[in-house]
Parts: C-alpha cells; structure tokens; sequence
C-alpha cells in the first residue's frame, strides 16, 4: 500500500477492546451495510442515543444513498434538496422502503434564507445536530451530453487524466456555470455549516462533518506551485486566503487567462472548489478539536454530475461518507479521505 494512505479495514481483526477510539475506523471497504457492521461489534446502534444527521443534496445519487445508509443504521436524518418536489418523492420512496425515520425539509445551499429556515427547524424540532453531511456539488462546465457520450471514453482514461484535451470541444467553463459552482461546492458549504455549527455544538454523541470531495481536489493537480503551497500550508491557511484563491479564479476566468495562470484545464471550477474545500476543511478542524471533520473522495460513481461516465454504484460511493458521519467517539479529525482510507491532501 503507498505510503500515504492509511486502510483503517485491517483493524476490524482486532479484538474491539484493543483499538484505539482514534483509529476511526467502523467500516471494510467493501461494507455492503451499517448494519452488517454492527453485527461484528464495530459498531453498536443498539442502546445508542437517537442522532440526528443532515445531509444535502440528497434528492438521487450519493446523497440519496448516504440518507438510506445511515436511516438503516438508526439514524434520524433530514433529506435535503433545493427541488422540493424531488426531495419529497425521494423521501416518500424511503419511506415505502420502510425507514419512516427520514424527513424532508427544502435547502437551496446559494440562499441564506433557505440555510437559515432549516437551521430553525432543526432547532425547533430536534434541538441539536449531530451529523452533517456536505453533498451537495455542481460541475461548473456546460456540457453536451450527447457529443460526450459519442466519444465514449474508456473510463481508465478518465481517471488518468488523459481524456483532458479530448473533451474540450464538448464540455466548457462558462462564467455563469463556474460562479454557480463555487457558490454551491465552497460557500455553499461554508454557510450550511456555519449556521448548523451551534447545533452541532449540542450533539451528545460528538459531532462529524462530512464534505463530500473528489479526487480532483488533491494538491498534486494545482498545476501551480505557489497555489499548491498556499492551501497546503495548513499553519497559515486562512479562510480570508481561500476567498482570495478563488476571487482570482473568477478574474482569471473572465479574462480568459486560465491557463495561463495555472489553473487545472479539466473540470477548472470543480477543481479548485473541491481543493478549497478540503482546505476548509482543516482550518474547521482546527478550530473544533472535538469533533470529528473530514472531506471524502467517494469514487468514481455514476452520477449525473460526472454525466454517467462513472463505473461504480451510489450504494459503493456512500460507504466513505457513512463511515464518517458514523465514526466513534475520538476518530479522525481534519483527514483526506479516498473512500474508507486515509488520504494525501
């Protein structure tokens, strides 16, 4: 295994008195249930205090499926779409499936009245948080889906990068998609937490915030070096010096100078919002030691946002931000996760 991931599966053969709380580890990395966990000891819902989780975006894909992982594990959770109509048929689909503990509530995450209604409600009805799951994302690009699917791209070449130049004529960064993108993967974020951190702050069973990643979000993409440095310094990260980051990358943007200024050419908003948010995601921790806060590359799933390109299922995508959102008391805190394993930002 490189060295720079840690697979916390190898110590389910560890008798449970014997691991330690920060191992965090709950779940193999073929975890096919929560449930099935629990049966082996890791975890334990029986007894438990009833918790609250919220996740976002959580109509279809990922989401959908991280909101039936952790119902089924006993969780209570809050489905949240900016669609109202599609949040509340998917709610009503798990709701026939037989886990009446799930609840819609409507979240547009680029409308602060919207984050502020469901931190009222949260408040009013559960009075506390204690896992947030950060899914919702947009791309950034328009795409024709058609002209893509013509070119029927190995997906090898995807992950290795090599179908960069290849899509460039049928996937573009506009603008307006670009701002979109930054203002959903990035403040989208930083304001639902924000206004969920008081309620966190309530949990009795210690608080996990779980942001969705990708691995497009890794240090060793950001072609420039000084960009790079800046979000790994981790000691003098500051979030007035992620705004700046991507302010830049709005005027570079609308000045056609991308490229030119060392911004990724494949995906270039997705890119940095997602590198930015895991940034974040390491000065959150910082700041709240005792809770446990991490980002996740859940894999290469196939979902609408990477147009179906993706080779694995929404139930193997949820099993990071499961894990996460379900990790005991002591886990990990401030860590890269891709998938179930310890990661390099």
């Amino acid at each position: 295994m490189p060295p720079n991931k840690r697979d916390y599966t190898t110590l389910l053969s560890l008798p449970p008195s014997s691991l330690s709380l920060r191992s965090g580890k709950i779940a193999r990395e073929n975890l096919i249930s929560i449930s099935t966990v629990a049966a082996m000891g890791v975890v334990s819902l029986e007894g438990s205090p009833v918790r609250y989780a919220v996740v976002t975006g959580a109509n279809k894909g990922i989401g959908l499926e991280t909101v039936r992982q952790l119902a089924t594990a006993g969780v209570t959770v809050i489905l949240t779409a900016r669609n109202e109509k599609r949040g509340m048929d998917a709610t009503s689909l798990l709701h026939q499936s037989g886990l009446s503990n799930v609840v819609f509530h409507q979240l547009d995450v680029q409308d602060m009245e919207s984050i502020r209604s469901l931190a009222k409600f949260i408040e009013t009805e559960f009075g506390r948080l204690d896992i947030l799951v950060n899914n919702a994302g947009a791309s950034g690009v328009v795409v024709d889906e058609d002209g893509l699917r013509a070119l029927n791209i190995d997906p090898a070449d995807w992950l290795a990068g090599r179908a960069t130049n290849v899509v460039q004529d049928v996937i573009k960064t506009s603008y307006e998609a670009a701002k979109i993108c930054l203002d959903t993967n990035y403040y989208g974020v930083k304001n639902v937490t924000e206004a969920l951190l008081a309620l966190l702050q309530l949990s009795t069973s210690g608080a996990r915030i779980v942001n969705v990643s990708s691995l497009r979000s890794e240090l060793r993409r950001v072609p420039d070096e000084q960009r790079r440095k800046e979000l790994g310094a981790i000691d003098t990260l500051t979030e007035e010096k992620i705004n700046a980051i991507l302010q830049q990358f709005l005027h570079d943007l609308k000045n056609d100078a991308l490229e030119a200024n060392g911004w990724q050419k494949m995906l270039p908003a997705y890119s940095i919002s997602k590198a930015t948010l895991n940034a974040y995601t390491r000065i959150l921790a910082k700041k709240y030691p005792d809770m446990c806060i991490n980002c996740v590359h859940p894999g290469y799933v196939n979902t609408d946002i990477n147009w179906h390109t993706g080779t694995m299922t929404v139930e193997e995508g949820a099993q990071g931000p499961v894990m996460l959102a379900l990790l005991p008391q002591g886990g990990p805190n401030g860590c890269y996760f891709d998938r179930t394993e310890v990661a390099e930002f």
